[in-house]
């Protein structure tokens, strides 16, 4: 990720400016312990598989991944010309931990990992990703899902 201070001033002028919203209500929630829990992974790094269609400016929905989806199968169209992608090119845990999640299911730390996981394309406005946020927490109660990984890129 660019630092601001390496940004023309216009663009660094632009990004600081933004507004930044607040949510009304309690985001936490009660749950049981952590090595009961079946946790999934929300990713912002603009995932999805070979085949699906790649994320677009102003994308507010999601992509499905499965958790038995192999390393090479995952592609990123995230659309931020300032995203480092290197990170992941390396090793697709950075962005998306689903070894690191089987290894501590493996090891009991956490109940289980769930069936599907989902990634969004982080640069877009959070209220428009609202709508589509709600319909992902319906997926994740029908796969029986008490926690969830996320990971802000």
């Amino acid at each position: 990720m660019v630092r601001l201070e390496r940004l023309p001033e216009w663009e660094r002028d632009y990004l600081t400016k933004l507004p930044c919203p607040s949510f009304d209500g309690d985001p936490w929630a009660e749950g049981p312990p952590l090595a009961e829990r079946r946790i999934a992974i929300v990713s912002t790094a603009g995932l999805q598989r070979r085949d699906d269609p790649p994320f677009m400016v102003g994308s507010a929905d999601y992509r499905v991944i499965p958790g038995d989806v192999e390393a090479g199968d995952l592609v990123m169209s995230h659309i931020s010309v300032n995203f480092d992608r290197s990170g992941f090119q390396q090793d697709v845990n950075v962005v998306f931990p689903i070894d690191r999640l089987k290894e501590l299911a493996a090891d009991g730390v956490i109940g289980s990992v769930a069936d599907f996981h989902y990634a969004f394309m982080g640069a877009t406005d959070p209220q428009e990703m609202e709508p589509q946020a709600r319909r992902l927490a319906g997926l994740l109660k029908g796969d029986a899902v008490t926690g969830v990984l996320m990971v802000p890129v």
